[in-house]
């Protein structure tokens, strides 16, 4: 049991800092392992078998964001559902902190995949999982989600009051409750969410300002979100008429991609360069 949820950590810290592209046909293996003292039905103590069954279904999250990440779309909608699988016959606890997970997974994959009514409904389903558990950051998270799924449907009003909803769980500050998973929501991620929001809606401006706060305010520890931070960045910048920033911008990033491998900067990467291609 230790050793699934040591897995969790490990894939996570090695996220942070490398990105997904090198760690997920690796990371598979404890999954799979996990999964067959599962299936094995071992006689465990009824709160060991829970912890097993909540370890296997957050160790599933892990590396169906690393197949997100790296671009593998598929293979990460089928960790999630997994995923909530899982939650379905994890103890009452491990049933609704699994399942706010993975519906906040679900909905982040629905998005970046277009299918934006399907994102709407996982964080909203996310957000009546959560509730009980008493982690405001958690809400928080899964409010940006559904905001940037409205920004997806074009929905500015309903976008404008799900950031309302973020910024208000977000101040209330982080708790004992907050899950161990989401260490890398802080304000720097809420900035990047927020401008992805706007992004998406149009408002390059103001998608760039938010872009550089997220920048700004990040700590250097997670290598892989600062560079995206940046990528994102450059790519408002570049859609915000402002060649020579994005330019710039996209430079810093291409210098801190040693040992990182992410399919989503390259994607931001390659999109800044066709829009910079164009302007010039």
């Amino acid at each position: 049991m230790r050793a699934v949820e040591d897995a969790v950590r490990r894939i996570r810290l090695l996220d942070d800092r490398h990105g997904a592209d090198g760690l997920y046909k690796v990371a598979a293996q404890p999954l799979r392992t996990a999964y067959a003292l599962l299936d094995a039905g071992t006689t465990a103590r009824r709160s060991t078998e829970d912890r097993l069954h909540a370890g296997a279904g957050e160790l599933s999250l892990s590396v169906g964001w690393l197949a997100h990440d790296s671009g593998r779309h598929e293979d990460a909608r089928s960790h999630y559902a997994e995923a909530l699988a899982t939650a379905r016959v994890a103890g009452s606890s491990g049933n609704a902190a699994l399942e706010a997970h993975a519906f906040c997974n679900t909905s982040f994959l629905a998005r970046d995949t277009g299918r934006h009514r399907e994102a709407v409904r996982a964080a909203q389903a996310g957000l009546r999982a959560a509730r009980p558990l008493g982690s405001a950051r958690l809400l928080s998270l899964l409010s940006l989600r559904e905001a940037c799924a409205w920004a997806g449907l074009g929905d500015r009003s309903a976008c404008e009051r799900a950031l309302g909803r973020a910024h208000a769980f977000f101040e209330r500050g982080p708790g004992d409750d907050d899950p161990e998973w989401m260490s890398f929501f802080g304000e720097p991620e809420r900035e990047a969410q927020e401008a992805q929001c706007w992004a998406v809606l149009g408002d390059r401006g103001r998608a760039a300002r938010h872009a550089h706060r997220a920048v700004v305010l990040q700590n250097p520890h997670f290598a892989r979100n600062l560079a995206l931070y940046r990528a994102q960045l450059a790519r408002d910048l570049a859609h915000a008429s402002r060649p020579d920033e994005a330019a710039a911008e996209a430079r810093r990033v291409v210098d801190s991609l040693d040992g990182i491998a992410s399919a989503r900067i390259r994607e931001l990467l390659a999109e800044t360069g066709r829009v910079l291609a164009a302007t010039r």
